[in-house]
């Protein structure tokens, strides 16, 4: 997913403060209409005021009568007439990523700036993200989610083979890395998202265990090289999590954990279903700001109760 990752060139911003179950609507639907190549989208509350915001970045200058209409169907008629919009210079891009990076604690895992470099206790595992491309990494309810839910299954076992489908800005395949000293597989079909992640395991020493490519879904040689993989990361969308089910399945070990995110709560039913199909239960869930992250396994535990 491209969670992490600002736009291509970012050159717009819509702005909207409100309260917080308009700004998660907003964002949500926001997420589920553009591709997030070219729109990101993050609700969050202001703690100098503590007003809940959005904030949408448009790699293009958007239309703003349709942006409007889209947060009228989302939030009604108050919300629309409060949105407005602002052309973004690239410094002021960089400045306000690098303001608005704090550390995200996850576990073992902590996602931090080059500028809190030196906070990082011994004990942690620390997650360097270029700030330029540092737009909600870590704070995102999927990110982190995932991030929790690697640490827990550390506690268990140690995967050998590693695979993250929709890479991102990388953090889910560093903190694999970083944890295991194993090869991790990563692709992303997004050559902007892939330079991103590459960039980003050479700030945290992963080179050597970690090349991501430009690959839809697991179709790429580089991704095929490990015939089944253990532990399977996807932290997309929901109905890209839901097409790839066959693919993904199709390099998962029979013991394998896939840890799956990007999607809303209320979409956790129809994503399980996808993956059932393919000889998958929910094995454990946990909910983020909205956000969903699922643990499945072959077999794995009891259906999700209604």
């Amino acid at each position: 997913m491209l969670e992490g990752l600002h736009p291509r060139n970012p050159t717009h911003v819509l702005r909207l403060v409100t309260d917080e179950a308009v700004a998660r609507r907003v964002a949500d639907i926001v997420v589920e209409t553009f591709d997030p190549a070219e729109t990101a989208a993050a609700a969050f509350e202001n703690e100098a005021t503590l007003d809940w915001e959005v904030e949408v970045y448009f790699a293009d200058a958007p239309d703003e009568a349709a942006m409007r209409n889209l947060v009228r169907i989302a939030a009604g008629d108050a919300a629309a007439d409060a949105v407005f919009f602002e052309t973004l210079a690239e410094k002021d891009w960089v400045k306000a990523s690098l303001e608005g990076l704090s550390m995200v604690r996850a576990g073992r895992f902590l996602v931090h700036g080059s500028h809190d470099r030196s906070r990082v206790p011994l004990e942690a595992v620390g997650i360097e993200i270029e700030a330029a491309l540092a737009f909600g990494t870590g704070h995102h309810g999927t990110t982190r989610g995932c991030l929790l839910m690697l640490d827990a299954l550390l506690k268990r076992r140690r995967p050998r083979h590693v695979l993250d489908v929709g890479t991102g800005t990388g953090v889910l395949a560093i903190a694999a890395a970083r944890a295991l000293h194993r090869r991790v597989a990563a692709g992303d079909i997004d050559a902007v998202a892939v330079e991103a992640a590459l960039s980003n395991s050479r700030f945290n020493k992963t080179g050597a265990y970690l090349r991501p490519v430009t690959a839809k879904g697991t179709e790429h040689p580089a991704l095929r090289r490990v015939r089944f993989y253990d532990l399977i990361f996807a932290n997309i969308l929901a109905r890209p999590l839901m097409r790839l089910a066959p693919s993904i399945a199709a390099v998962a070990s029979p013991d394998a954990d896939l840890i799956l995110s990007g999607l809303l709560i209320r979409d956790v039913p129809i994503v399980l279903s996808a993956y059932a199909a393919q000889g998958f239960r929910l094995a454990e869930e946990r909910h983020l700001e909205g956000w969903a992250t699922l643990r499945l396994r072959r077999g794995g535990a009891a259906p999700r109760p209604l």
